[in-house]
């Protein structure tokens, strides 16, 4: 592996660049996220970025010395550093450097735990790395040596005249080729299971948002599930599907995706776009925002950024603010002057507005919703179970002669398609006209 990640508990110093509140405790999270040990922050500010070193020769002395003070094994920038700034930045501070891409790789290095994952963290960590081959390693600028043909020669045994560091450069695009063939399997398995669901006329519903704005811990609470969830930066990372049960709707399948974040580096966007189909394709997204964050309003600028970079904006989008529980909020339905839920308010871990989530969740997934009054024979009881399963029926009765009439709320062509699996007549049933209009 190429790429270099520091051990857990690496002594480290915070340099934040042009910085506020939020993204100094973000910096602190993220380090603290990687199992690193902060013993010292420093503040810089820099409008026009060195191209040499990021910060100028008076801060760079400055961090010097505070990295010298604290013992720091490691200084990490709160920005994305060029291979030539990281170099020349270890050079003068005598310690390792490393920007936020590579922090927020390691991190995601760590929490890989599916073979999908696994292989699209390390895709990004190759892509990172495949400009920084040079820094530091001594190596690199030897010629490969052998036997034979002159042990002293530049060239070496192979007669090629190929660099160690064009070996390591052939190795590395080798193996970015093989991890890309194998996502590629992957994507179109993916593709293969979103026709089968669309065939099945089976609803998607994935949730994005901002890192650590509960999304796991609501999923968990919706689905009934055991997903990792914990009080981090990228909890979870690998993706995982739930079937949910929804009325009128019937089954639809939740996704739980990895979080989003400032400055989210474009390789782990590339890396990961074969599971960010899945939201790509879903039919609604859950918007899952912290409301108790002060700067919410700038995570969910971040989260609609990314979902337009890999082409998610125009899909449907429910805003559900979270953590209600941490301010004087009551769960509620927010509306549009439509009628149409905009918004709910909750709290993944009480539980408190799962039942409004639910209920805007099916008014924004169902269409052509009709009451209808259906009549069935005893012997119709697969059709009368299916009905339930769906949560259709509002109302049922029995006559004389076990006759069943139940008063509906489904989806019309939910109902036809079940009728028609029974053997039914539609026309008979007082489903279809004979040119069925108004049900089209």
């Amino acid at each position: 592996m190429f790429f270099d990640r520091p051990d857990a508990g690496t002594k480290v110093l915070l340099v934040h660049i042009e910085a506020n509140e939020s993204t100094v405790e973000e910096l602190r999270e993220l380090a603290l996220s990687a199992g690193l040990t902060s013993v010292g922050e420093l503040v810089a500010k820099k409008r026009n970025p060195d191209p040499k070193t990021y910060i100028g020769k008076g801060k760079l002395e400055e961090v010097h010395v505070l990295a010298e003070e604290v013992c720091a094994e490691l200084v990490l920038f709160d920005q994305e550093l060029s291979p030539t700034q990281e170099r020349n930045l270890e050079t003068a501070l005598e310690r390792r450097v490393l920007g936020r891409t590579g922090l927020i790789l390691n991190i995601f290095a760590q929490r890989a735990r599916t073979h999908e994952g696994k292989l699209q963290v390390e895709l990004a960590q190759l892509q990172h790395s495949a400009t920084r081959l040079v820094r530091g390693w001594s190596h690199l600028d030897r010629q490969r040596g052998g036997s034979g043909r002159g042990s002293g020669s530049a060239i070496g045994v192979t007669g090629t005249g190929e660099t160690q560091l064009e070996s390591d450069q052939r190795m590395l695009g080798d193996r970015i080729k093989s991890i890309n063939r194998r996502l590629l399997r992957v994507r179109k398995q993916r593709a293969q299971n979103r026709r089968a669901r669309q065939k099945a006329d089976i609803r998607t519903v994935s949730l994005v948002g901002y890192t650590n704005a509960g999304k796991s811990t609501l999923f968990n609470q919706v689905c009934n599930a055991e997903v990792h969830a914990a009080d981090q930066l990228f909890a979870t990372l690998d993706p995982t599907l739930r079937q949910l049960d929804l009325p009128v709707v019937g089954t639809a399948i939740l996704t739980d995706t990895v979080g989003f974040i400032r400055q989210l580096p474009h390789g782990l966007i590339d890396a990961f776009r074969a599971t960010l189909e899945e939201v790509n394709q879903a039919d609604l997204l859950l918007h899952i925002v912290d409301a108790s964050a002060s700067d919410r309003p700038l995570h969910m600028q971040e989260v609609n950024a990314v979902l337009t970079e890999i082409g998610a904006a125009t899909v449907p989008q429910l805003l559900v603010y979270n953590k209600i529980d941490l301010i004087n909020e009551k769960p509620r339905i927010d509306r549009d002057e439509n009628g149409l839920p905009v918004r709910v308010w909750l709290s993944g871990l009480s539980g408190q507005g799962i039942n409004q989530l639910l209920q805007a969740m099916t008014e924004l997934l169902s269409h052509d919703v009709i009451e209808h009054v259906l009549k069935i024979a005893p012997a119709q009881g697969q059709l009368r179970a299916e009905l339930y399963q769906l949560g259709a029926v509002l109302d049922e009765q029995v006559d004389d002669h076990g006759g069943l009439t139940l008063r509906l709320r489904i989806e019309a062509h939910n109902l036809k398609r079940l009728v028609k699996k029974a053997g039914l007549d539609l026309y008979t049933l007082g489903l279809e006209a004979p040119s069925d209009a108004g049900w089209v």
